[in-house]
Protein backbone atom coordinates (compact mmCIF):
# COMPACT_ATOMS: atom_id res chain seq x y z
CA UNK A 1 0.00 0.00 0.00
CA UNK A 2 1.86 2.81 -0.90
CA UNK A 3 2.35 6.20 0.73
CA UNK A 4 2.88 4.51 4.39
CA UNK A 5 5.23 5.47 6.48
CA UNK A 6 5.70 3.15 8.85
CA UNK A 7 5.99 4.85 12.25
CA UNK A 8 8.85 3.20 14.73
CA UNK A 9 7.60 -0.22 12.27
CA UNK A 10 4.21 -0.02 12.42
CA UNK A 11 2.62 0.53 8.86
CA UNK A 12 -0.90 -0.28 10.13
CA UNK A 13 -3.47 -0.20 12.62
CA UNK A 14 -5.96 -2.74 13.38
CA UNK A 15 -9.28 -2.02 15.63
CA UNK A 16 -11.68 -4.63 17.32
CA UNK A 17 -14.76 -2.70 16.62
CA UNK A 18 -17.10 -3.56 19.49
CA UNK A 19 -15.85 -1.42 22.66
CA UNK A 20 -13.36 0.35 21.06
CA UNK A 21 -15.00 1.93 17.78
CA UNK A 22 -18.51 1.12 18.58
CA UNK A 23 -20.00 1.65 22.90
CA UNK A 24 -22.25 -1.13 21.84
CA UNK A 25 -21.01 -4.04 24.80
CA UNK A 26 -22.51 -1.90 27.80
CA UNK A 27 -25.91 -1.75 25.66
CA UNK A 28 -26.27 -4.74 24.82
CA UNK A 29 -25.79 -6.08 28.69
CA UNK A 30 -27.95 -3.80 29.66
CA UNK A 31 -30.95 -4.40 27.54
CA UNK A 32 -30.79 -8.48 28.42
CA UNK A 33 -30.34 -7.31 32.12
CA UNK A 34 -33.52 -5.35 31.96
CA UNK A 35 -35.57 -8.19 30.47
CA UNK A 36 -33.77 -10.79 33.06
CA UNK A 37 -34.87 -8.29 36.02
CA UNK A 38 -38.88 -8.77 34.53
CA UNK A 39 -37.89 -12.12 35.33
CA UNK A 40 -37.11 -11.73 38.74
CA UNK A 41 -33.45 -12.18 37.57
CA UNK A 42 -30.15 -10.63 37.84
CA UNK A 43 -27.57 -10.85 35.16
CA UNK A 44 -23.94 -10.29 36.46
CA UNK A 45 -21.41 -8.56 34.50
CA UNK A 46 -18.82 -11.87 35.61
CA UNK A 47 -20.93 -13.90 33.90
CA UNK A 48 -21.86 -11.52 30.61
CA UNK A 49 -17.75 -11.10 30.39
CA UNK A 50 -16.67 -14.57 29.24
CA UNK A 51 -18.55 -13.63 26.10
CA UNK A 52 -17.11 -10.08 25.54
CA UNK A 53 -15.05 -10.03 22.50
CA UNK A 54 -16.73 -12.81 20.84
CA UNK A 55 -19.08 -10.71 18.49
CA UNK A 56 -22.53 -9.70 18.26
CA UNK A 57 -24.99 -12.81 18.13
CA UNK A 58 -22.64 -15.29 18.62
CA UNK A 59 -21.92 -15.61 22.46
CA UNK A 60 -20.71 -18.39 24.44
CA UNK A 61 -22.70 -17.52 27.09
CA UNK A 62 -26.46 -18.01 25.88
CA UNK A 63 -28.64 -15.27 27.75
CA UNK A 64 -32.01 -16.47 26.27
CA UNK A 65 -31.36 -20.23 27.26
CA UNK A 66 -30.15 -19.56 30.78
CA UNK A 67 -32.88 -17.32 31.29
CA UNK A 68 -35.33 -19.84 30.42
CA UNK A 69 -32.81 -22.47 32.84
CA UNK A 70 -33.35 -20.45 35.65
CA UNK A 71 -36.60 -19.41 35.42
CA UNK A 72 -38.25 -22.97 33.95
CA UNK A 73 -40.58 -20.67 32.38
CA UNK A 74 -41.62 -20.99 28.52
CA UNK A 75 -40.60 -17.90 26.25
CA UNK A 76 -40.55 -17.14 22.84
CA UNK A 77 -36.73 -16.80 21.66
CA UNK A 78 -38.00 -14.85 18.64
CA UNK A 79 -39.74 -12.61 20.39
CA UNK A 80 -37.22 -12.28 23.73
CA UNK A 81 -34.15 -11.71 20.66
CA UNK A 82 -36.17 -9.26 19.12
CA UNK A 83 -36.76 -7.08 22.08
CA UNK A 84 -33.15 -7.00 22.66
CA UNK A 85 -32.31 -5.89 19.62
CA UNK A 86 -34.76 -2.78 19.62
CA UNK A 87 -34.01 -1.97 23.19
CA UNK A 88 -29.70 -2.36 22.42
CA UNK A 89 -30.73 -0.25 19.11
CA UNK A 90 -31.95 2.80 21.53
CA UNK A 91 -29.09 2.78 23.94
CA UNK A 92 -26.43 2.86 21.04
CA UNK A 93 -28.29 5.51 19.49
CA UNK A 94 -27.45 7.61 22.34
CA UNK A 95 -24.07 7.16 22.44
CA UNK A 96 -20.84 8.74 20.04
CA UNK A 97 -18.21 7.23 19.03
CA UNK A 98 -15.71 6.13 21.83
CA UNK A 99 -13.14 8.52 22.56
CA UNK A 100 -10.15 9.46 21.04
CA UNK A 101 -11.09 7.05 17.75
CA UNK A 102 -11.62 10.05 15.04
CA UNK A 103 -8.32 11.29 16.14
CA UNK A 104 -6.48 8.37 15.53
CA UNK A 105 -7.99 7.56 12.86
CA UNK A 106 -7.15 11.00 11.07
CA UNK A 107 -3.72 10.95 12.16
CA UNK A 108 -3.32 7.07 10.90
CA UNK A 109 -4.68 7.77 7.42
CA UNK A 110 -2.44 11.25 7.29
CA UNK A 111 0.67 9.58 7.74
CA UNK A 112 -0.69 6.48 5.42
CA UNK A 113 -1.05 3.64 7.36
CA UNK A 114 -3.19 0.92 6.48
CA UNK A 115 -6.55 1.06 8.98
CA UNK A 116 -8.57 -2.29 9.12
CA UNK A 117 -11.06 -3.85 11.30
CA UNK A 118 -10.78 -7.21 12.72
CA UNK A 119 -13.95 -8.56 14.44
CA UNK A 120 -16.01 -11.44 15.70
CA UNK A 121 -19.51 -9.55 14.83
CA UNK A 122 -20.64 -9.89 11.29
CA UNK A 123 -20.08 -8.05 8.26
CA UNK A 124 -23.64 -6.24 7.82
CA UNK A 125 -23.83 -4.99 11.71
CA UNK A 126 -19.81 -3.37 11.25
CA UNK A 127 -20.78 -1.80 8.00
CA UNK A 128 -24.04 -0.44 9.65
CA UNK A 129 -22.36 1.49 12.16
CA UNK A 130 -19.55 2.59 10.85
CA UNK A 131 -22.06 4.44 8.42
CA UNK A 132 -23.71 5.71 10.95
CA UNK A 133 -20.91 7.24 12.56
CA UNK A 134 -19.74 8.43 9.58
CA UNK A 135 -16.23 6.73 9.78
CA UNK A 136 -16.86 4.06 6.68
CA UNK A 137 -13.89 6.02 4.47
CA UNK A 138 -11.32 5.43 6.93
CA UNK A 139 -11.10 2.29 6.33
CA UNK A 140 -9.52 0.12 4.15
CA UNK A 141 -10.38 -3.58 4.97
CA UNK A 142 -13.08 -4.72 7.33
CA UNK A 143 -11.89 -9.00 8.88
CA UNK A 144 -15.74 -9.86 10.35
CA UNK A 145 -16.91 -13.08 11.27
CA UNK A 146 -18.59 -13.78 8.20
CA UNK A 147 -15.12 -13.15 6.26
CA UNK A 148 -12.82 -15.43 8.35
CA UNK A 149 -15.51 -18.00 10.05
CA UNK A 150 -14.32 -17.96 13.01
CA UNK A 151 -14.21 -15.97 16.37
CA UNK A 152 -11.82 -13.89 18.91
CA UNK A 153 -9.88 -15.57 20.83
CA UNK A 154 -8.93 -17.65 17.35
CA UNK A 155 -6.52 -15.35 15.35
CA UNK A 156 -8.26 -15.74 12.09
CA UNK A 157 -9.70 -11.75 11.61
CA UNK A 158 -6.06 -10.74 12.20
CA UNK A 159 -4.47 -12.96 10.33
CA UNK A 160 -7.06 -11.96 7.06
CA UNK A 161 -6.82 -8.64 7.82
CA UNK A 162 -2.94 -8.12 7.90
CA UNK A 163 -2.94 -9.99 4.65
CA UNK A 164 -5.55 -7.75 2.67
CA UNK A 165 -3.72 -4.70 3.91
CA UNK A 166 -0.66 -6.34 2.69
CA UNK A 167 1.28 -5.98 5.77
CA UNK A 168 3.27 -8.46 7.96
CA UNK A 169 1.42 -8.95 11.07
CA UNK A 170 4.74 -7.89 13.20
CA UNK A 171 4.64 -4.85 11.38
CA UNK A 172 0.33 -4.20 12.94
CA UNK A 173 -0.99 -2.49 15.88
CA UNK A 174 -4.27 -4.04 17.06
CA UNK A 175 -6.45 -1.88 19.20
CA UNK A 176 -8.62 -3.84 21.93
CA UNK A 177 -10.46 -3.85 24.63
CA UNK A 178 -11.12 -7.56 26.20
CA UNK A 179 -9.16 -9.80 27.10
CA UNK A 180 -10.29 -12.09 24.00
CA UNK A 181 -9.46 -9.63 21.45
CA UNK A 182 -5.78 -9.33 23.11
CA UNK A 183 -5.21 -13.07 22.64
CA UNK A 184 -6.44 -12.56 19.11
CA UNK A 185 -4.17 -10.22 18.17
CA UNK A 186 -0.73 -11.31 19.69
CA UNK A 187 -1.54 -15.20 18.55
CA UNK A 188 -1.78 -13.44 15.21
CA UNK A 189 1.64 -11.54 15.70
CA UNK A 190 0.26 -7.73 16.26
CA UNK A 191 1.67 -5.82 18.94
CA UNK A 192 -1.16 -5.17 21.50
CA UNK A 193 -2.49 -1.88 22.47
CA UNK A 194 -5.27 -2.29 25.29
CA UNK A 195 -8.32 0.13 25.83
CA UNK A 196 -10.56 -0.93 28.39
CA UNK A 197 -14.12 -0.03 28.94
CA UNK A 198 -16.19 -0.27 31.57
CA UNK A 199 -17.23 -3.67 30.66
CA UNK A 200 -13.66 -4.95 30.16
CA UNK A 201 -11.85 -2.97 33.11
CA UNK A 202 -11.42 -5.96 35.70
CA UNK A 203 -10.15 -8.38 32.92
CA UNK A 204 -6.70 -9.81 32.96
CA UNK A 205 -4.55 -8.23 30.30
CA UNK A 206 -1.25 -9.34 31.33
CA UNK A 207 0.20 -9.84 27.71
CA UNK A 208 -0.72 -6.72 26.32
CA UNK A 209 2.36 -4.21 25.14
CA UNK A 210 0.28 -1.78 26.56
CA UNK A 211 -2.59 -0.20 28.44
CA UNK A 212 -4.18 3.47 28.15
CA UNK A 213 -7.31 4.81 29.53
CA UNK A 214 -8.88 6.28 26.35
CA UNK A 215 -7.70 6.92 23.01
CA UNK A 216 -8.11 10.48 23.63
CA UNK A 217 -5.06 9.96 26.15
CA UNK A 218 -2.39 9.05 23.25
CA UNK A 219 -2.52 9.40 19.83
CA UNK A 220 -0.87 6.48 17.57
CA UNK A 221 2.20 7.73 16.73
CA UNK A 222 2.77 8.53 20.51
CA UNK A 223 1.93 5.19 21.45
CA UNK A 224 3.85 3.41 18.87
CA UNK A 225 7.00 5.58 20.45
CA UNK A 226 6.11 4.16 23.78
CA UNK A 227 6.11 0.62 22.91
CA UNK A 228 9.12 1.22 21.37
CA UNK A 229 10.76 2.82 24.17
CA UNK A 230 9.33 -0.09 27.11
CA UNK A 231 10.38 -2.83 24.47
CA UNK A 232 8.01 -5.98 24.76
CA UNK A 233 9.88 -8.17 27.65
CA UNK A 234 6.72 -7.49 30.03
CA UNK A 235 3.59 -5.79 29.84
CA UNK A 236 3.27 -2.27 31.04
CA UNK A 237 0.46 0.05 31.97
CA UNK A 238 0.80 3.62 30.60
CA UNK A 239 -2.40 5.71 31.72
CA UNK A 240 -0.22 9.17 31.52
CA UNK A 241 -2.07 11.67 28.53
Amino acid sequence: MAGRMGWVGIEAIVFDFDGVVLDSEEPDFLAWREIWAESGQDLALEEWAACIGTGQGSHSFDPFAELVRRTGLEMSEDELRARKRARAAELIKERPTMPGVVGWLEEAAGAGLGIAVASSSPRDWIEQYLSVLGLESYFDVIASFDDCGSKKPDPASYLLACKQLGVVPGAALAVEDSRNGLLAAKAAGLRCLVVPNVMTAHMDFAEADLIIASLADAGPLEVTERMARLGTSEPRLSVEP
